[in-house]
């Protein structure tokens, strides 16, 4: 590990990927490395939970495509030399900020979103300008595998690498020297993560989750309320950090609500078979799913299969803040339901917990809208939508208090990675004697006239 980093920053030392030119052209590679390798991808993330082609084309790939497009077109302008005005303290000078890249970055990638959520912030380190070192998550071993053997036999290792391992590699990274680390997991882990990088000073993003919930209220278009939640929910098998945790909905459509979703699931037939459904990623994440069921509450659902680590999408209601499915982030299929009297009394409720990474809200009344957005933080969303607010580069995507520090995509990736180094630049022709001794009464005069001009 020491020696990997080493020499990574002896490579960042040379100066090559600070080349504007160098970052697009590496960029390219990786993106057709990864469109020519497809068909092993598509194989790594089948074998290590039954994802289809379709859906690592839709939740995965398709976005890496999309971040390194954006880089590409956007680099030479994001990496411009910005020009700001000058304080007329300053008179006369010029002043404006240098984007520079950071240095040697790690990524520790998460398992639910295997490519998507290593490959991403990598790409956007890269496009700023620093090497990298990813280390994903070992949990999907055959994922991890294809992401090292396509990046370390095509690009070196001072400068773009994969290391493979679990806990006790993931420890000894951490206790190397770098400029900036970038996490996805668990808030559990992100406080390790944190505490690692607090001993070298090293500045950190963590991206983690929360409880994020769905307020329904009673003027929604409920059809196409339930059609998209119920899509949101169970994709990638309810294992996204930013699907809808559990639903807060209007006491009076509840029971309309529930028969709908049941009748959304039964509709969207989910099956590994159909290419729509997707394992749970072992067999300790699904006991730890199954504990949270609460038989005299599932309204459908339910069903589990070890063998196939298989759980059935599963609605639940007449659920409360105290039941054991309201403890934790569920990050699974299962979708518990709780009913509210009133906006007000539902949004205490969700102030009680920590700050979620997603918020989402079902509504075409203007007062209710506006009221949840003011009354809760939380990391971003959507209106009469859920998950999509991803797919848009231009907004940042990131947590808040326990969901997250910083954020990233799109231009907030290229930010997530540089340091912005302000500088004056004054000429010698004139210098005026104000701020040097001997002090008068007339010099703070005139400093107090000029800061005022300010």
């Amino acid at each position: 590990m020491k020696n990997i980093v080493s020499a990574q920053h002896a490579y960042f030392a040379k100066g090559s990927t600070k080349d504007v030119k160098f970052r697009i052209e590496q960029l390219t590679k990786l993106e057709t490395l990864l469109k020519d390798n497809e068909d092993l991808l598509n194989q790594a993330i089948f074998d290590d939970f039954k994802k289809s082609s379709f859906e690592n084309y839709l939740t995965e790939l398709s976005l890496l495509y999309h971040d390194i497009k954006v880089a590409k077109r956007n680099l030479y302008r994001w990496t411009r030399r910005q020009k700001v005005s000058t304080n007329i303290a300053n008179f006369p000078a010029k002043s404006y900020i240098v984007p520079e890249p950071l240095g040697v970055c790690l990524v520790i990638g998460a398992w639910n979103y295997p490519y998507q959520l290593s490959l991403a912030p990598a790409i956007a380190a890269l496009a700023a300008g620093n090497t990298v070192i990813i280390k994903p998550s070992e949990l999907p071993k055959n994922t991890a595998q294809a992401m090292a053997t396509l990046i370390n036999k095509n690009f070196p290792a001072d400068y773009f690498h994969v290391v493979q391992g679990g806990v006790p590699e993931t420890t000894e990274l951490l206790k190397q020297q770098f400029d900036k680390i970038f996490f996805t997991g668990s808030t559990k882990v992100g406080k390790i993560v944190y505490k690692a990088a607090a001993d070298n000073l090293t500045p950190v993003t963590l991206e983690m989750g929360g409880k994020s919930p769905a307020f329904v209220t009673k003027d929604c278009n409920l059809k196409i309320t339930v059609k998209r939640m119920i899509w949101a929910k169970f994709l990638n098998a309810g294992q996204t950090c930013i699907a809808p945790d559990y639903v807060l909905i209007d006491k009076h459509i509840e029971g309309e609500f529930l028969e709908l979703a049941k009748q959304e699931i039964i509709e969207a037939n989910y099956a590994y078979e159909n290419d729509n459904y997707l394992q749970i990623i072992n067999t300790d994440n699904l006991e730890r799913l199954k504990k949270m069921l609460d038989p005299d509450k599932i309204y459908f659902g339910g069903e589990v299969h070890k063998e196939t680590r298989y759980m059935q999408p599963t609605l639940m209601h007449n659920v409360t803040f105290k039941d054991t499915v309201m403890q934790e982030e569920i990050f699974g299929p299962i979708l518990p339901v709780i009913s509210y009297t009133t906006i007000d009394d539902a949004i205490a409720e969700v102030n009680k917990l920590p700050k979620p990474l997603s918020c989402y809200v079902f509504t075409n009344e203007k007062k209710s809208k506006n009221k949840i957005l003011t009354s809760i933080s939380f990391g971003g969303g959507a209106i009469n939508e859920a998950v999509m607010h991803i797919t848009n580069p231009k907004l940042p995507f990131g947590g808040v208090g326990k969901s997250g520090i910083g954020n990233y995509h799109g231009k907030a990736g290229f930010d997530c990675f540089t340091h912005y180094k302000s500088i004056l630049d004054k000429p010698t022709w004139l210098e005026l004697p104000l701020k040097y001794a001997p002090y008068s009464n007339t010099k703070l005069k005139w400093f107090k006239r000029l800061f005022k001009l300010q």
